[in-house]
């Protein structure tokens, strides 16, 4: 397995540092004639791991590049080289909007995958649930209480708050969608306000990737940060000072997708790797080692993870949200370069 990593300047380098980590597949037993190509805004930790143990059960060699959901998707409408076979991550909120760039496919796996997630458009096979959290440093905010949104709002946590370019990350782009419907109580149109306020909070501060966010947040950098639950939990076993905060005003759970692109030409590998990262045996490292939620009926959610039913889970209109994505990305935008002003 190849690994690249999508920003410009550090590519070659940052593959070479940080490498891959699996047992090695003789090159005779991999179909190195042209590997699979998959794009992915996976951490490298969470794709090593499954990758490599795709790569040694099928003797299908894989070339992964990761990078931002957002950069992702346009690398694939634009068909930049080396052309996309799958896309492996990407929120549904973010990759709905896109579905024309995907061919049909319902993996060999849909009948174990809870009703929630199931694949209605024909062509966008569920791969985890990822509820939107906050990511709190313990150490850094000390006697500070943060609950939920409003929480953010509090003039102590000015400029020490970990937020992504909702353009770049469906991470950030999820937490957008479930500010708009918590803090507007079932209508988006009455969350901008907040969002106006929020933006103001942020004290000129965007970043770049969510890996920025959730490392920030461990690292110390910042008290507290918007991101998916993973990215926390992962922390919280490798015991950093951190803890999840599910949002008091209502927390959003979205899965992400596992799509093959149109017009590949590795359709028949395409679909081995869709059914194996769908498949039972890879949904249980997920859950017990890589701190995500399978999608199936017959995977445990993660035993440090609390159980959905004791979070409060609030939900979005799809349809809204798919018409308005571009909207919305560029109303946040617009509203954070006011904050600059």
């Amino acid at each position: 397995m190849k690994k690249w990593i999508g920003y410009a300047g550090v590519i070659l380098f940052m593959a070479c540092l940080t490498g891959c980590v699996f047992r090695p597949v003789p090159s005779a037993e991999l179909n190195m004639e042209k590997e699979l190509v998959v794009y992915s805004p996976h951490p490298l930790e969470f794709i090593n791991s499954i990758v490599s143990e795709f790569e040694e059960s099928t003797g299908i060699g894989v070339e992964v590049y990761t990078g931002g959901t957002g950069k992702l998707l346009r690398m694939i409408e634009e068909g930049e080289e080396p052309e996309c076979d799958v896309l492996w991550g990407g929120s549904l909120s973010s990759t709905m909007p896109m579905g024309h760039l995907f061919e049909p496919y319902i993996s060999k796996n849909e009948s174990m995958v809870q009703e929630d997630f199931k694949n209605r458009e024909g062509n966008m096979p569920r791969f985890t649930d990822l509820p939107s959290i906050l990511m709190v440093n313990i150490n850094l905010a000390g006697d500070i209480v943060i609950d939920g949104y409003e929480d953010l709002l509090k003039p102590e946590l000015k400029g020490k708050i970990a937020m992504c370019d909702p353009s770049v990350s469906s991470s950030a782009y999820e937490h957008v969608i479930n500010m708009l419907y918590a803090m507007g109580e079932g209508e988006p149109e009455a969350g901008w306000s907040y969002v106006e306020e929020f933006c103001r909070n942020l004290d000129g501060i965007l970043l770049k990737s969510s890996q920025e966010v959730y490392q920030g947040v461990a690292e110390g950098r910042f008290t507290v940060g918007l991101t998916f639950e993973e990215g926390a939990a992962h922390y919280i076993a490798s015991g950093y000072p951190v803890q999840v905060v599910y949002m008091k005003e209502g927390v959003i759970s979205k899965p992400d997708v596992v799509c093959i692109i149109k017009g590949t030409g590795r359709r028949a590998d395409a679909e081995r790797f869709v059914d194996f990262v769908t498949g039972k045996d890879a949904q249980t490292v997920i859950s017990s080692r890589l701190g995500r939620r399978s999608v199936r009926v017959d995977v445990e959610e993660p035993g440090y993870l609390p159980d959905k039913q004791d979070i409060y889970l609030i939900h979005d209109q799809e349809e809204v949200v798919r018409e308005n994505k571009d909207k919305w990305s560029s109303r946040f935008s617009d509203i954070f370069q006011s904050t600059l002003d």
